[in-house]
């Protein structure tokens, strides 16, 4: 359905059976859990610094709760269990894009840049590239960079880690 573009990409639609049904929102144990699993298999790499979070809610403002595709947050012993995360949580925060890339640069990187989300990736799968957006001001980001494959990628965040675009892109 969102490939098809008959309802806008931030709808929470499933289609079962031939009927569209609205989604519950994601909880905080339901997120938290997620993460919880997500952080047994995932954040070895990254020495226990992050809880990679997966399609899960990012509370912004009182009305701007957006599912990015993965965030990197700062670890909580909790998981968020108790509250959904906020701007300020956020590492890093990666949207991936075909049928929603103008949505997601028209709508929702502003958005990030609005709440000073200081590192924020859109894998652009159309055009096999990586937009990066740093520098937050004034709902815009300051700097900006495309990168395509074999280039490699280090995150603000953690600038040890060197990622191969050609490993994402491809």
């Amino acid at each position: 359905m969102g490939e098809a573009q008959i309802f806008p990409p931030s709808d929470r639609l499933e289609l079962i059976e031939g009927e569209v049904i609205t989604m519950s929102p994601i909880g905080f144990r339901h997120a938290a859990t997620i993460n919880r699993l997500l952080d047994q298999f995932l954040t070895l790499q990254l020495q226990k610094r992050t809880i990679i979070s997966i399609q899960n809610s990012l509370r912004l403002a009182p009305h701007s709760e957006p599912q990015p595709d993965l965030v990197l947050l700062k670890p909580r012993e909790d998981f968020y269990a108790h509250q959904l995360p906020q701007a300020q949580d956020v590492l890093l925060l990666i949207e991936v894009a075909d049928s929603s890339l103008s949505y997601d640069r028209e709508i929702k990187i502003p958005l990030y840049a609005k709440h000073r989300i200081n590192e924020v990736w859109l894998v652009n799968l159309n055009q096999a590239q990586l937009e990066v957006y740093h520098s937050p001001q004034e709902g815009y980001y300051q700097d900006q960079t495309i990168l395509t494959a074999p280039q490699t990628l280090t995150s603000l965040a953690f600038p040890e880690l060197e990622i191969t675009l050609t490993r994402i892109l491809n």
